[in-house]
């Protein structure tokens, strides 16, 4: 990996296709525009934090931060919510150094941390956030309202 950068409008076209990629990997359908309107959003209207890893000028990963709040705490907090590392460059630290990434953008903002929840199938980041310095809070519990209407 080259560098990592934060993702601008003219970084779409690439960073759609792994947009799309990730979201195929979550059990998605592929939405390749709906994948560049979404995060021509997201980037237009300062809604989220996108950086991007680059090797020999392509976009080979990805993190995306969310904005939220810590009330009890009074400050910030960054909803790590997308992690995404192409599987040929996988295993070689892409993803940590992306994570770092967003530890020094916290810092600098004077953010109180990062939060991310992953699935406990994921096994790979599983392994890599209690690496990376993240603690698995077991204290808490978890709960998800979705406007979807499930069929059982």
């Amino acid at each position: 990996m080259d560098f990592i950068i934060e993702a601008e409008l003219e970084d779409i076209d690439q960073l759609a296709e792994l947009f799309d990629y990730y979201r195929i990997f979550y059990q998605q359908l592929s939405d390749l525009q709906g994948a560049k309107q979404f995060l021509t959003d997201r980037i237009s209207n300062g809604e989220s934090k996108i950086y991007i890893a680059i090797h020999s000028d392509a976009i080979i990963g990805f993190v995306q931060l969310y904005p939220i709040f810590s009330s009890t705490k009074m400050k910030r907090m960054w909803l790590l919510n997308d992690l995404f590392v192409l599987p040929e460059y996988r295993g070689r630290g892409i993803s940590k150094q992306l994570i770092e990434h967003c530890k020094l953008f916290c810092e600098a903002n004077h953010a109180s941390g990062l939060l991310l929840e992953t699935a406990k199938s994921n096994e790979v980041g599983n392994c890599l956030y209690p690496k990376a310095g993240f603690k698995l809070d077991t204290d808490h519990n978890y709960y998800c309202w979705d406007t979807k209407t499930y069929v059982e």
